[in-house]
C-alpha cells in the first residue's frame, strides 16, 4: 500500500498563495501548484479542493494576514492623521519598489478573476469594505481629535483613499516609474489638510 505523503497544509498554503500571487490564477495550472508544492495532487485535492478552492483559500489567508496589519497601524492611539498619512505613503512606495511588479494579490484578483467569478469578487469587495471602514474610522477619530477640518467627509475621504491606493497598486504593477505614484499619494493627502 502507497504511504501518504505527509505535509504542513499551512505551509502548503502559503506556497500556494506566494505562486498564485507571482503568476496569477490563470496562469497556474494544478501541475504547477504539485510542483511548487511539493505535495501530491491527490493530497492537495483531498486537503484543499480544485484549483478554484485553493485559490479562495490562499485569498481568505492573504487577507488574514494583511487586513489586521492595517487596522494596527490605523487604529493605534494618539493622533490618527499621521497613520493615515503614513498608509497611503507605504502603499505608494511599496507599490514604486515592487520589482518584481507582483502588486497586491487582492487588486490582482480584482482585474485577473473577479470580473467572472462572484466568490473572488466577494472576497475583493470584502477587503476593500475593511480598508474602507478602518481608513474611515481613523478619519472619525482624527476629526474628534481636532486633526481634521470639521467640514470634510471622513466617509468620502475614505473611499477617496482606498480608490486612490487600489489604483496605486494597479499602476505600481506596471510602472517602473515611482515617483508617479509618490507625486498622487502626496497630492490626495493634500485633501486632509
Amino acid at each position: 500500500m502507497a504511504r501518504t505523503k505527509e505535509f504542513d497544509p499551512d505551509a502548503a498554503l502559503r506556497a500556494a498563495l506566494d505562486l498564485f500571487w507571482e503568476r496569477g490564477y490563470e496562469a497556474t495550472s494544478m501541475a504547477d501548484l504539485v510542483e511548487h508544492l511539493g505535495v501530491a495532487r491527490a493530497s492537495i485535492y483531498a486537503t484543499f479542493g480544485n484549483k478554484h478552492d485553493l485559490y479562495l483559500k490562499a485569498l481568505d489567508r492573504y487577507g488574514e494576514l494583511v487586513d489586521p496589519v492595517l487596522l494596527r497601524d490605523l487604529s493605534q492611539p494618539g493622533p490618527a492623521l499621521p497613520a493615515v498619512r503614513a498608509l497611503v505613503e507605504r502603499y505608494a512606495c511599496e507599490a514604486g519598489d515592487d520589482s518584481g511588479r507582483r502588486g497586491c494579490f487582492i487588486v490582482n484578483t480584482a482585474v485577473e478573476v473577479a470580473p467572472h467569478d462572484r466568490q473572488a469578487a466577494r472576497r475583493v469587495t470584502a477587503s476593500w469594505d475593511y480598508l474602507e471602514t478602518a481608513l474611515a474610522s481613523a478619519l472619525i477619530r482624527a476629526q474628534a481629535q481636532g486633526e481634521l477640518a470639521p467640514g470634510k467627509d471622513p466617509r468620502a475621504l475614505a473611499r477617496l483613499l482606498l480608490v486612490l491606493m487600489q489604483g496605486i497598486r494597479v499602476v505600481g504593477k506596471m510602472s517602473a516609474e515611482p515617483r508617479r505614484l509618490r507625486d498622487a499619494a502626496t497630492q490626495a493627502l493634500t485633501l486632509l489638510d
